[in-house]
């Protein structure tokens, strides 16, 4: 599986950073009308900035890989792990946050951030099943 991983191509990464964009985008709308005709405005609107925090730190880690990758450090793995930490502890206060502003507003933005990564994990498996998919194929 991780070798799967390991082979899929930039332009199959930027697909994958599209299309999870695209259903992102699609599940913020829904959640906000959602959110709207049910009286939980406030929920719905936290939900589609834990889609955009989802967003915003998957592009943030493909571009600290892109980044690590072309630097001639041997350790590679530290940097890596330092911007994770920090990413992850930036979108963690921000949510905390807006859970203590607002309980609706925080929980939505939790929620969203949930399915983001959901939906991330969803998109990230169907490009790994159709590249496994074409490697078994005889050309």
């Amino acid at each position: 599986m991780l070798q799967n991983l390991l082979s899929l191509s930039l332009p199959e990464i930027a697909h994958l950073a599209r299309r999870a964009a695209l259903a992102a985008l699609a599940a913020g709308i829904v959640a906000l009308v959602v959110g709207v005709v049910a009286g939980y405005a406030l929920t719905g609107l936290g939900f589609c900035i834990g889609l955009g925090l989802g967003l915003g730190n998957f592009r943030m880690v493909t571009r600290s890989v892109e980044r690590v990758s072309r630097s001639m450090r041997p350790d590679k793995r530290r940097p890596l792990a330092t911007s994770t930490l920090g990413r992850l502890g930036v979108v963690s206060a921000v949510a905390v946050a807006l859970l203590l502003v607002d309980a609706p507003l925080g929980f939505g933005t939790l929620v969203g951030l949930a399915f983001f990564e959901m939906l991330l994990l969803a998109n990230v498996t169907v490009s790994l099943l159709r590249s496994s998919g074409q490697a078994g194929e005889p050309t």
